[in-house]
Formats: C-alpha cells, structure tokens, sequence
C-alpha cells in the first residue's frame, strides 16, 4: 500500500524527470539552430545550472598550441580571475579528467591527492565537493564540464553525474560542429599558401569598409603591393622555393599589420592591405614601417643563401582618390606599377596629376 509520502516522493521523480526532458530538448533545440559556439555554450551551461544547481560552475577547453586547459565559460563569483589561469594537462580535477578522458565525482576534494589547491588559494575560493565530466568526440578530447559545491549542499550524486555526461555529449557536438563550420569557412576564404584572405574575399571585405565610410564619413587606405622581381626568384631557385618565399611572405604580413587591418593575396606575387579609418599619412607611416621589415627579413633558398625581398607599394584613400570599390583600385594599382616601372623598392600614394610622395 503506498503512502502519502510514497506519492509525493513519486510525483517529485516525475517533476525532475519531465524538467531533465524538457531540458534536452531546448538544448537539443539551440544545437541545431545556430553556429555560433560562444550563444551555443552559453545555453548549454545555463540549463546546467538550472537542472543540477551548482554554486559556480565552469566550462574548460584544451589549446591546442600549449596543451592546456582554459577557463572558456565560468559562472562563479570569481569568474574573472578564474579566467586568467590555466591548467596543463593532468593537472587538478580538470586537468585529470580532460587527459583521462574519464569522469570523477569527489564528495570531498580533501581528500583526493589530484585536486589542485594552489587554484581555490589563487581566487580565495573554498571548494567541498567537485563534478567533472570530459568533452568527447570521436575519441579526441575538447575540453571539460566542472561543477562545483553543490547550491542546495547537497552531495552531487551518481544521477548527477550521468545528467552531467548527457549534456557534455551535446556541447561536444557543438564544439566540433563549430570548428568545422569556422574551418570550412576559413578554406573559402582564406589563399591556401599564405593564410591571408583571398581575391574573393578581399572584394567582400572592401565593399564593407566602402559602405561603413559612407555610413560614419570616414576616411580609409589601400594598399597595393607587388614583390620586385619575383620571377627571378623562381627561375634562379625554383618554383618551390618561390613558393615558399610567398608562404612566409604572407606570414610576414599578417604578423605585422595592425589588427584591424586586413591582408589578402590578390593574385601571383601581388597583395593587397585595407587599413581602416587611415588616412594617407598615417598608410604612409604603416607602409613604410612594413617596408623595412621586410628588407629587413632573411628569406632564404634550399642552400642556406639570403634573398633579398623589396617590394612596390602603391596606396589610395577613399573618398579622397576615388568614390567607388573599381576606382579605388584602379587608384592603389596605378601608383604601384609608378613604382613598378621606375625605381622598384618604393612607395608612392595616388595622385590625380601625378604627383609622387613616398620613395
């Protein structure tokens, strides 16, 4: 015969049941809806809160470069400096489960050997009781899910754990289908031999900084570079040699432009540079800085030999030289081929009559 308390007990079970469901699906929902990871993984590490009600609660993915962990989403009253410490592999509670690729459930974290104290001392954070599942796809490790003292001071328990791992599953699969969305991207948009954005992409990005300096009447430069007398690199070295002349070349760019500027291959040996909200003086100071770090570079053949590498550069300003995408090409591209055809190893900025500055 069951009782009032074996009904409630039941009707409680239920509750959870169909709130654990519910659950699911929403994040189910918000799997298949979007690509963006960060909207993702925020949803998912919300519904954890809500469902098993941890004091703080933290999301850790693996560099690749550096192996180790780092704190990507955490929901704790020291978030912020939670976020300037990494782990390396093995390390902690995390750092053993992401390198196990096995989860732990640790009532007391006393009283495991593993759990790395120096963290909770670093934030003057207490931690009791720890939750920790691994983020899995095909055998390959992404990260971890670590939950923390639980709200209710309730022990987590083996039905947590297994809620826990349910939902890990899930943010795995929006881990890796983002990575392979960005990548897949990438690839179309990126020049295979440089890493720099390619012709195609380029047009895209310019018909944007077009339109925002319409929109906030800004001014903007481009930049058009071609390498002097690259055909001899091929013809005295070979094409593979050239090739990886232009790889490094392309590394080079992208490592020394500022971070709002934009890089692309346009074609063969030529290149072009956006360089937002910058006016011709201020293209002039970046291009010449540029320009000395590349001479300045040891490009070298198979034999160990230095190559010398200059370029032509050719800068125009929109709306100053030109009001349109075609004639602010035409603008960039003429003032590098005056280089081109006069003295190589120069810069010269657009001019309607002709005029050169730069050199």
């Amino acid at each position: 015969m069951t009782t009032n308390s074996d009904h409630t007990r039941y009707l409680e079970l239920l509750e959870r049941t169909n709130t654990e469901l519910n659950i699911m699906v929403e994040i189910g929902k918000t799997l298949t809806s979007s690509l963006d990871l960060q909207e993702v993984l925020e949803v998912i590490m919300q519904k954890v809160g809500l469902l098993l009600k941890p004091k703080t609660w933290s999301l850790l993915l693996v560099d690749e470069k550096t192996d180790e962990l780092y704190f990507e989403i955490v929901v704790s009253p020291v978030s912020e400096l939670l976020k300037g410490i990494r782990l390396k592999m093995g390390e902690g509670i995390a750092g053993w489960v992401a390198q196990h690729g096995t989860s732990l459930l640790i009532e007391d974290v006393r009283n495991d050997e593993r759990f790395a104290l120096h963290v909770d001392d670093s934030v003057s954070f207490t931690t009791r009781s720890i939750i920790c599942v691994p983020l899995k796809i095909r055998g390959r490790g992404l990260g971890v899910i670590e939950l923390i003292n639980s709200l209710d001071e309730l022990q987590f328990n083996d039905a947590d754990l297994k809620i826990l791992g349910a939902i890990a599953d899930y943010a795995a699969i929006a881990i890796d289908n983002a990575r392979n969305f960005k990548m897949m991207n990438e690839l179309v948009i990126t020049d295979d031999l440089t890493g720099l954005f390619n012709a195609n992409h380029f047009h895209t990005l310019l018909d944007a900084e077009i339109e925002r300096s319409k929109r906030y009447a800004t001014e903007f430069s481009l930049v058009f570079l071609d390498l002097d007398h690259f055909k001899s690199v091929n013809d005295t070295h070979g094409h593979l040699v050239g090739s990886r002349l232009l790889s490094e070349f392309g590394r080079l760019l992208k490592q020394h432009v500022r971070a709002t500027d934009l890089g692309a291959r346009y074609g063969g040996d030529e290149f072009v540079i956006i360089l937002p909200n910058t006016t011709k003086s201020g293209a002039l100071a970046m291009v010449g800085k540029l320009r000395g770090i590349i001479a300045g570079h040891h490009f070298l053949a198979d034999t160990g030999e230095r190559i010398a590498v200059t370029a032509s550069y050719g800068i125009a300003t929109f709306p100053e030289d030109a009001d349109s995408k075609r004639g602010l090409i035409q603008a960039a591209d003429q003032a590098m081929y005056q280089v081109k055809e006069s003295t190589r190893d120069g810069v010269r900025v657009y001019c309607a009559d002709a005029a050169l500055l730069g050199g």
